[in-house]
């Protein structure tokens, strides 16, 4: 029978602070010449990481793997006030594209903290991003990552406790964990405004919208990143089969096994490119119906960080 219709979700794809990120490099690479060296991957995709290697940029584990004066890009995800510490003691130029909506996290927890709360951050262990946040007062940040962890947390008897959250994070989930932390610590302190971000939240609601017209959902994302992790999740946990995909040459023919309408979706850090080789794939096995489901639209635009812009000023000026 084959699959005879393929939805798109929409908003899918780059959100504004991916799309800074990366212009980020591609700028400094066009501004000062490769080489660019970039502090981890600067989003969580291996076809963009291996597309900006191709033009020069390198990719490290750590600032000190940089040699001292040259340039280096802090990715999306953030860093700890010790890594810039250790840029600056090793004459670094830097460049930092850590998204602003992650930059508001940091300054959230940092104040919280100066105000003597113990801080409750909601996220994964070793994600970059909570690596970062928790560098912020490492002595006041506290980790929790399920509804277990938060059912049996123990903190000292005090009414200075607040909460704050990775910005990736499964909005359902994230939702369940803080209402235990509510019933537990009444006078808790929450965020003026939710930490899990824009465009995270409207993909997993495009993806539940869609859940109902579809037999399939397939997720463009690599595998490392949270957001496109958590929209398969968000399918799975509605009943909904899924699958996570890099691009359309990991798709397997048992997951199409009488699927008929196939839905797409793809992760925050993943190019528009890779949904386009997708929809492809099932156009070449004679899918004809491909059509966007738009649940909203998004106008979400970040300025590029403060050096580019000085640098392309001065460029055009020269």
């Amino acid at each position: 029978m084959g699959v005879k219709r393929v939805l798109l979700a929409s908003p899918r794809g780059y959100c504004a602070g991916v799309e800074r990120a990366v212009e980020t490099v591609e700028r400094a690479l066009e501004l000062y010449g490769p080489p660019v060296y970039v502090r981890k991957q600067i989003v969580h995709n291996l076809h963009v990481v291996r597309d900006l290697e191709a033009r020069g940029a390198i990719f490290v584990d750590s600032e000190e793997d940089v040699p001292a004066g040259k340039t280096v890009v802090f990715s999306a995800h953030g860093v700890a006030p010790s890594v810039h510490a250790s840029a600056e003691s090793r004459r670094l130029k830097t460049i930092d594209a850590t998204c602003p909506l992650v930059t508001k996290v940091h300054v959230q927890a940092r104040r919280y903290a100066a105000d003597g709360y113990t801080v409750i951050l909601v996220g994964h262990a070793g994600h970059e991003e909570v690596v970062g946040t928790m560098g912020e007062a490492p002595d006041s940040i506290v980790l929790v990552e399920s509804v277990a962890d938060a059912e049996r947390l123990e903190l000292p008897e005090t009414d200075r406790i607040a909460y704050t959250t990775q910005t990736t994070l499964s909005v359902d989930e994230t939702g369940e964990i803080i209402a235990v932390l509510r019933r537990r610590f009444p006078a808790i302190r929450a965020p003026k405004k939710e930490d899990i971000c824009y465009a995270t939240s409207n993909r997993q609601w495009a993806v539940k919208e869609m859940l109902s017209e579809v037999d399939l959902l397939l997720v463009i994302g690599s595998r490392n990143s949270s957001n496109s992790n958590r929209l398969v999740d968000v399918a799975r946990d509605h009943g909904a089969a899924s699958y996570l995909i890099d691009g359309a040459d990991q798709v397997q023919e048992e997951w199409l096994e009488g699927a008929r309408v196939v839905g797409i979706s793809s992760g925050a850090s993943a190019p528009e490119e890779l949904v386009d080789g997708l929809v492809n794939f099932f156009r070449a096995r004679g899918t004809t119906d491909v059509s966007e489901y738009e649940v909203l639209r998004e106008d979400v635009r970040f300025m590029l960080p403060k050096q580019i812009r000085q640098a392309m000023t001065a460029a055009a000026d020269g």
